[in-house]
């Protein structure tokens, strides 16, 4: 299989704990992964830690063409991954204090040096794509749940980033603006992205990805295509929480 992100033997501790403990995984370009497990497990920490937000111990992350070892990163190595991701937070993480559109054109200005003029442009470009053209100038205070959370996803769509990471998109939102939120996520896999999605939006999972990997104790379990994930799993352990999810 041709990988264009390869994680091999990354580690995260926590502590005297590893909430990761050597996770292996590969995606093929354009390929959409769900990852599923109980909580605490170590889901949004794999995230995390493929841009360093959370720094991992050990391992090494290869995005394309650039391979970075955990243990030897150097701020500009964690500033190259961040450039090839973009993360789409569960909280939103949008700046109060700054507009719907500044909030998109923070990260090209930031991570990419983009003039501001050139940036505002994306911004705009964006803000129409993800039905929010005419929310440019509202502040995060004053949008829905459901449309902050598509401004987050317009932030990282902006840097055209080779690796998409949504960390649990919907759990912050009320239930009247999940449907929105994922029918944008569903345009953007549509575009063949290259995905790496934790959620706990089973169905979602399902008609979404490409492959789901189940994880548990900070390790990951078993993967595969969803029918067979959802339909015949291997091991108890997978079958045992999706009965718990029903």
């Amino acid at each position: 299989m041709s990988c264009e992100i390869d994680i091999a033997g990354l580690v995260k501790r926590f502590g005297g704990n590893a909430v990761l403990n050597g996770i292996d995984l590969c995606l093929k370009p354009g390929e959409r992964v769900a990852i599923i497990g109980p909580s605490g497990t170590g889901k949004s920490t794999l995230l995390r830690c493929l841009n360093f937000l959370d720094p991992p111990d050990e391992g090494r992350i290869t995005i394309g063409d650039l391979s970075v070892d955990a243990a030897r990163a150097s701020r500009a190595d964690m500033l190259a991954l961040r450039r090839r991701t973009g993360f789409v937070f569960q909280n939103y993480a949008l700046f109060a204090n700054k507009t719907a559109r500044e909030n998109i054109m923070e990260g090209l200005i930031t991570v990419r040096n983009w003039p501001k003029p050139k940036a505002e442009e994306r911004a705009r470009e964006i803000l129409q794509q993800i039905g929010l053209g005419d929310r440019g100038d509202s502040y995060p205070s004053a949008l829905s749940g459901g449309q902050q959370q598509r401004v987050g996803i317009g932030r990282a769509m902006a840097l055209d980033a080779e690796l998409m990471l949504f960390d649990e998109p919907t759990s912050a939102l009320d239930p009247e603006w999940v449907g929105e939120v994922l029918d944008l996520i569903r345009r953007i896999a549509d575009g063949r992205q290259t995905m790496l999605i934790v959620t706990h939006e089973m169905q979602f999972a399902r008609e979404i990805a490409d492959r789901i990997v189940f994880m548990e104790g900070g390790r990951i379990v078993e993967q595969g295509p969803p029918a067979q994930i959802f339909g015949n799993a291997r091991d108890e352990r997978t079958r045992a929480f999706l009965r718990r999810v029903g």
